[in-house]
């Protein structure tokens, strides 16, 4: 009996650390970003309405898109700009635990942009479609 409590307590604390068998909460669903158009937008209502659940504040989306945004209207994409919103959305997750679905998507969805300009415009078409889903959700500022 003791042992089976040891092991329960050690796996939480492994998964505090981030260690093996953690969970993401939130996982895009394939072709989202690669596909675009009604992948993009079934995946974008779904996270906006989980973001409302969760009581994310529609401030908090706009300081990322906002980032998001600025590298849309340089002159080329630079793919060093849209990674360092990865460390942006940690710490934005790590400060408020409604964030975390917002990080993990967007991280995800990062991560499948590469080099490619046209995954950059449905990365941004998904996340202004997150958005306005959420907003639409009820999500208040």
């Amino acid at each position: 009996m003791q042992n089976r409590a040891n092991n329960q307590r050690s796996s939480r604390n492994q998964q505090r650390r981030g260690g093996q068998g953690q969970q993401r909460g939130y996982t895009l669903p394939d072709n989202v970003i690669e596909q675009g158009g009604e992948p993009l937008v079934k995946a974008a209502e779904n996270l906006g309405n989980m973001l409302e659940r969760r009581r994310l504040k529609t401030s908090q989306i706009r300081k990322v898109f906002g980032a998001v945004k600025k590298i849309q209207m340089s002159d080329e994409f630079r793919r060093n700009d849209l990674i360092m919103l990865k460390p942006k959305l940690a710490y934005a997750a790590a400060r408020n635990n409604a964030v975390t679905d917002l990080k993990d998507a967007l991280t995800q969805a990062i991560d499948k942009v590469g080099d490619d300009p046209k995954r950059f415009k449905n990365f941004v078409d998904f996340f202004e479609a997150t958005l306005a889903y959420h907003k639409a959700a009820g999500g208040q500022d």
